[in-house]
């Protein structure tokens, strides 16, 4: 009898390169916003790209598939920290949601690692996984700390504006994180 859930046998990443990895997917976390960041202070639409295209989520929820729980979790919870020394961005006010979202999509993607399944239904759940964990951050915010600016359903009325950067990590996510398992594959043999 086969399990509801099939595993993928895969050998284990030893730890320097699951830290290679997070440190890599911190950096990007830093690095590809502020592409979207220049492309919206040239064309003049400001953050709109950020928002848009949530850049921050692609390298976050790449390391979680690629190298596990432990490197998506910590790139989740880091990456926005150096992206907020570094460049104040996202803003204070948003910074703890942005951590829990993007600790959730990075844990959410390294646990559906090992998991048989299309790259773009775990994306999927991945992207469903980071928003309810929002959605809970904001709600705790709003009635247990009295945070009126962090309304619960916020996170689900905010994907008509995302729906762009949805689309492509859809895209995106499953094509990088296949070339990648194939050209590790090619270099085994």
């Amino acid at each position: 009898m086969t399990g509801i859930i099939q595993l993928e046998r895969r050998e284990p990443l030893s730890i320097k390169i699951q830290t290679l990895a997070t440190v890599i997917s911190i950096v990007a976390a830093v690095v590809v916003p502020q592409f979207f960041h220049w492309l919206g202070a040239v064309s003049g639409s400001g953050t709109a790209p950020g928002i848009a295209f949530s850049p921050m989520h692609l390298p976050i929820i790449i390391v979680g598939f690629l190298a596990g729980p432990f490197a998506g979790g910590i790139s989740g919870l880091l990456g926005p920290v150096a992206a907020f020394l570094i460049s104040g961005m996202p803003t204070m006010a948003q910074l703890p949601f942005m951590m829990v979202e993007l600790f959730g999509y990075g844990l959410a993607a390294g646990l559906l690692r090992n998991v048989k399944m299309n790259l773009v239904l775990k994306t999927l759940l991945v992207m469903v996984a980071g928003r309810v964990l929002r959605m809970g951050a904001c709600t705790f915010a709003f009635y247990a700390l009295g945070n009126a600016n962090m309304a619960p359903l916020g996170i689900w009325r905010s994907i008509p504006s995302s729906l762009p950067g949805i689309v492509l990590q859809i895209v995106m996510i499953p094509l990088i994180v296949f070339w990648v398992e194939n050209k590790a594959k090619e270099q085994k043999k």
